[in-house]
């Protein structure tokens, strides 16, 4: 079964829902409908043109039904997703796993799948409903317990789906029949209100304006889209002057006919009218906006939209107004300000644009800039900038995937998407990218044979990720024509690389002193270069090696080389890892305070930029170093810790395994100290520990006294024994049901199931519901299966 690793431990997963920036409003029979199918049904779409409101809807689901998924509820938006061969990769990038095989995506999914209880919202399916059916299909099959939740204008079409057409917000009927109280309880009028006091804070429905807000809401269909578009106008217009615009617009689309309208012509004639009441550039910049995917910034907008009526200066002011008009919505994020466009309307501008003649034109400079981008990103990665630049790179996924789908489309431009996709390795390394980043590689090595250092960058960058894979047939074979090429070329860095990783395929295969060889003459490749990257790389590598044979004093020569060229160039990551090769050998000599706080620096480094092999090799030392220094208890807390996050990472030690022998020694060593049942304990807590508390246990101060974990209590000897009635209801409770909800599905009175808790609660010896969940997880974990 494929090894994959998620963002948090079992039975800690929450899921990736967004915070519900405006109110949600009405709806409650849908919510209700939807609810309930989702358990009675394994799938559930829901249809509609649109501008409905299917993707708040499943949203709202997602947030309420939040407790009854064990692993959580995972949204998964597909409307920046071009190409429907990157729908499972996709997929497993918004589920935060971090698949370092080689196996196919869609495997990966299934395998990470097969016993998790989750839901699953696939957001935006219809220009993918073929690749969609397929994945839900597979992964349906392959996990029981999981639950798919879709939003698409068209069904899937597959077995057992079940679905669930969204309507527009029910209309007040009639003229003034309505008193003015239930009135404003209607959901298309709710939402009205709340949107339209956004813009007007002091804005209320009245009986001197009612007469006028139901005739807006009726103009616009009740389409959620539609009325918070024309909300935005209550800036500049009355409601009176709003509702008089949108009946001469729509009469035209009817030959003056004020019958009710079509509902797409409805949503498309506002925003035809958003689009006329924007300025000429305003309405160009929309256009041109239109080829990002997913987001973009100031300096997005400012390179790939001006030009051709559109000064580059003036980008922010026409973002600005774009903004005030809804078109652009504005998002901060820790490296700043960007920018998203509702995807009806992104649509609606790459209409536009394609009318223009420009859609061609804008796409170039798109993928072009995303090459440049790239580029600046693998030239300032060794230095100051690394983490703001891992983080621009993460925020801009889904437009360099859009870019490198551009550049691949086209025979001859396929080197320069070779180029660019090696220039990302950093990026696939450091995120949930690995096996992504090796698909565009080989399939850019697939179109690209000329045997030039572009081809010989792209086979060492391949060879690395297949190392990390633990793919060693592929990497050395992508190593040795790496190495062809730069001796015909006689190009240093090629030749420096080619060393470096066959260096880590000989540790992989436990021949240090062939590994040493290469590392050396890596080395003097890189020296000769003057490359701090290859030389910080080998640096590491060599001291890791020689730290292996127990060659002390060239070890820890080569660590302190690798910090002077970290320092020399304010690097951070690779200082890290040279913190932590050092920080071992350190350990070895018996310097365990200066060893343990080198480990320390390490894994807050780590830490700070999610990179978590690099936690997991720091804990592993802090736990042999705790070990050492007699903390016996700690040490196997730390171990339990490892358990947790070595299933993140996808495999113990992934590409350090020559250090597994530490690993083993700091275990047995634990174990007898503390005797098995005392060990065992100790591991469990460690284990049971949510990851931020757990990361912040290893940084603490490894000595005793210190404030110890939080934990569920352990249950008491022979009161643990449930009945299989007892612990039927302690795994309903576990996935978060209410006393009520539990008496009705299993048809017990709700007293009945409110006296079966309290007996569970007193034999485990518990006081809350939440330890009962906390010890379900435990017996899934002891018997190797998941609650049912």
């Amino acid at each position: 079964m494929t090894t994959v690793t998620t963002s948090a431990s079992r039975g800690q997963h929450s899921g990736n829902l967004p915070a519900e920036v405006t109110s949600f409003v009405g709806r409650r029979q849908e919510v209700a409908e939807v609810r309930h199918l989702l358990s009675v049904s394994r799938e559930v779409t829901l249809t509609g043109m649109g501008g409905v409101g299917k993707t708040r809807l499943a949203l709202r689901v997602g947030h309420e039904v939040r407790r009854a998924f064990r692993d959580g509820v995972w949204l998964v938006e597909l409307a920046a997703l071009e190409n429907p061969g990157m729908l499972a990769r996709a997929v497993a990038e918004a589920l935060e796993i971090r698949d370092r095989s080689a196996a196919p995506p869609l495997q990966v999914l299934a395998d990470h799948l097969r016993d998790k209880q989750t839901l699953v919202i696939l957001d935006n399916c219809e220009h993918l409903v073929g690749a969609c059916a397929v994945l839900a299909d597979t992964l349906l099959r392959a996990a029981p317990e999981l639950r798919i939740l879709a939003t698409s204008r068209h069904v899937l079409g597959i077995s057992g789906e079940h679905a669930v057409p969204v309507a527009p917000l029910p209309l007040p009927e009639g003229n003034g029949a309505w008193p003015l109280e239930s009135l404003t309880q209607a959901d298309a009028v709710q939402l009205f209100t709340e949107r339209a006091r956004a813009v007007l804070p002091s804005f209320a429905v009245t009986d001197d304006n009612r007469d006028v807000v139901t005739g807006i809401i009726r103009r616009l269909d009740g389409l959620p889209l539609g009325i918070e578009l024309a909300t935005v106008r209550l800036r500049a217009l009355s409601a009176e002057q709003l509702l008089a615009r949108l009946d001469d617009r729509f009469r035209l689309l009817t030959g003056g006919s004020r019958a009710v309208l079509p509902r797409h012509q409805t949503l498309r004639a506002l925003i035809d009218w958003s689009h006329a009441l924007c300025s000429e550039e305003e309405r160009l910049l929309w256009h041109r906006a239109s080829v990002f995917a997913g987001s973009l910034d100031l300096e997005g907008a400012e390179t790939v939209c001006s030009g051709t009526g559109i000064d580059r200066e003036d980008v922010l002011d026409l973002v600005i107004g774009l903004v005030d008009k809804s078109v652009l919505i504005r998002e901060d994020h820790p490296g700043g300000v960007r920018y998203r466009m509702l995807e009806t309307l992104r649509q609606y501008g790459r209409e536009r644009l394609w009318e223009g003649g420009e859609e061609a034109r804008l796409r170039q400079r798109h993928r072009a800039y995303y090459r440049d981008l790239a580029g600046r990103a693998h030239a300032e990665l060794f230095g100051p900038e690394q983490v703001a630049w891992f983080n621009r790179l993460h925020l801009e996924h889904a437009n360099l995937r859009s870019a490198l789908d551009g550049w691949f489309a086209t025979p001859a431009d396929a080197p320069t998407g070779l180029s660019m996709a090696t220039d990302l390795l950093f990026h696939w390394i450091t995120s949930y990218y690995l096996g992504e980043g090796r698909a565009w590689l080989e399939r850019g090595l697939a179109a690209v044979s000329s045997p030039d250092d572009v081809r010989g960058r792209a086979l060492w960058a391949g060879g690395w990720l297949a190392v990390i894979q633990a793919d060693l047939p592929a990497a050395t074979a992508m190593l040795e024509e790496c190495r062809r090429i730069g001796a015909r070329l006689d190009d240093e860095a090629l030749l420096g690389y080619a060393e470096l990783f066959s260096g880590m395929v000989a540790m992989f295969q436990e021949r240090p002193q062939d590994a040493i060889g290469c590392y050396e003459r890596a080395l003097e490749h890189h020296r000769r270069t003057g490359d701090p990257v290859g030389l910080a790389s080998s640096l590491i590598r060599l001291s890791l090696a020689r730290s292996y044979l127990g060659e002390s004093d060239a070890a820890i020569a080569a660590a302190e080389q690798a910090l002077q060229v970290c320092d020399a160039h304010g690097e951070g990551w690779h200082k890290a890892y040279t913190m932590m090769a050092l920080g071992v050998e350190v350990w070895r000599q018996g310097d365990l305070p200066r060893a343990a706080e080198l480990e320390r620096q390490s894994l807050a480094f780590n830490q700070s930029l999610g990179d978590l092999l690099g936690v997991g090799i720091t804990i592993e030392a802090l736990a042999w170093i705790a070990a050492t220094q007699g903390l016996h208890e700690r040490a196997a807390k730390l171990l339990g810790v490892l358990e947790s996050v070595w299933s993140l990472v996808g495999a113990p030690l992934s590409g350090y395994g020559h250090l597994a022998g530490y690993h083993e020694e700091c275990q047995a060593r634990t174990r007898e100290a503390l005797g098995e049942a005392a060990f065992a304990t100790a591991v469990r807590r460690g284990a049971r520990l949510p990851y931020e508390e757990a990361v912040a246990y290893a940084l603490a101060e490894d000595k005793p006294g210190g404030p110890e974990p939080k934990e569920a209590p352990e249950p008491k000897g022979e009161q643990a024994q449930l009945t299989r009635r007892e612990r039927e209801i302690a795994q309903l409770v576990a996935q978060g049901m209410t006393n009520k909800e539990i008496a009705a599905s299993l048809v017990i009175a709700q007293r009945t199931a409110e006296g079966h808790i309290e007996h569970i609660l007193t034999k485990l010896g518990f006081n809350s519901r939440s330890q009962i969940a906390v010890w379900v997880g435990e017996q899934a974990r002891a018997d190797g299966d998941a609650p049912a």
